[in-house]
């Protein structure tokens, strides 16, 4: 997919991941199996493994295609004990907050192959969709949300021999399985595809009208955005979407601006992704063309344009990026895959 033919260039770095999830269900029902454990490279499915049907199986053609069938036999006895370990770790939690009826439990574990070349690792937990406990690989150390975190943390610290197989899993183990994977996978994973773009006004209230910018079809998710007037950036004003799968392999998101119509203001909007830079320009106008797009400090291609703006997508700050409260969308997703 794209939104327009593009003089080829080489695409540049990205940041690549592997993460695994596990969900526990302390009253399974209505489809949602009582443990689903799945593991994903760049957001793209790779294993799958859920206590309805409880064998780890390949959820990407390269990963079938590449590892051994004693592989996955393996795994799958792990995880049945993960699956049960799960079920007594929630019990206990249930117990500690005093909880009765429906309850989650989550594990996420992973790491980041980064664009310079440098790596992160990440553990932690959640109960409820809430951080719990958090691994602090560099100090050997669990930091607790709460009471009862504080209560984990004492008994996970006990053991320094576990502390250090948790370090060293996140910065040897799964960087070389991530960087295996991705030689696996290397053309669905390391593939570009520029985003299609599109600019619409609405009125959301009498007397106020809200821009958007959307865009959609684009690979890797990695996609930076902003809106500016006048040629100054809009912060305060500005909403955004999450950037979500779209079910085909691609992405899709948006960002939004209230407009002051009592002025003849030039509303403005820059999409960056892959090292090509989009600019939408125009007035206060009811339709829009790309006007201009630039790749790797040349002109691929100029379009003229009427309409409503400029957009320029930037990359989220990392801060919050592995928070469980950013979480539901893909716990659903896990869910969805199995059916």
């Amino acid at each position: 997919m794209s939104l327009l033919s593009l003089i080829a260039c080489s695409p540049p770095p990205w940041t690549h991941s592997l993460r695994y999830f596990r969900l526990g269900v302390s009253e399974p029902g209505s489809g949602i199996p009582e443990f689903i454990s799945a593991g994903y490279v760049d957001s793209h499915p790779i294993t799958m493994y859920n206590s309805v049907s409880p064998r780890k199986e390949p959820r990407a053609p390269w990963m079938a295609e590449n590892l051994a069938p004693d592989h996955w036999e393996r795994y799958t006895q792990l995880l049945r004990g993960w699956q049960q370990a799960f079920k007594v770790e929630l019990k206990q939690l249930q117990r500690h907050y005093n909880h009765s009826g429906v309850h989650t439990y989550q594990r996420m574990i992973g790491c980041e192959l980064l664009e310079d070349g440098s790596t992160t690792g990440f553990l932690q937990y959640a109960y409820d969709g809430q951080d719990f406990i958090i691994f602090n690989k560099d100090t050997l150390s669990w930091i607790a949300m709460d009471n009862v975190g504080d209560i984990i943390r004492r008994a996970w610290e006990a053991s320094r021999h576990e502390l250090q197989y948790q370090k060293n899993w996140l910065e040897e183990e799964c960087i070389a399985w991530l960087k295996r994977f991705l030689e696996y996978g290397k053309d669905p994973l390391q593939r570009t595809e520029p985003p299609k773009v599109r600019v619409s006004r609405k009125e959301t209230f009498p007397g106020i009208t809200t821009l958007y910018c959307r865009a959609h079809g684009f690979y890797p998710p990695e996609i930076s955005m902003k809106w500016m007037k006048n040629g100054e950036e809009i912060i305060q004003d500005t909403e955004y979407g999450g950037i979500l799968p779209s079910g085909d392999g691609t992405y899709q998101t948006w960002v939004s601006v209230e407009l002051d119509s009592q002025n003849n203001d030039i509303y403005s909007c820059h999409v960056e992704h892959g090292g090509v830079h989009m600019v939408l320009q125009g007035s206060q106008e009811s339709e829009t063309m790309l006007l201009v797009m630039k790749a790797v400090g040349f002109i691929v291609l100029t379009i003229a344009l009427a309409g409503v703006g400029i957009l320029a997508w930037r990359r989220r700050p990392r801060g919050k990026r592995h928070t469980f409260k950013k979480l539901i969308y893909l716990n659903w997703r896990l869910t969805t895959i199995l059916w």
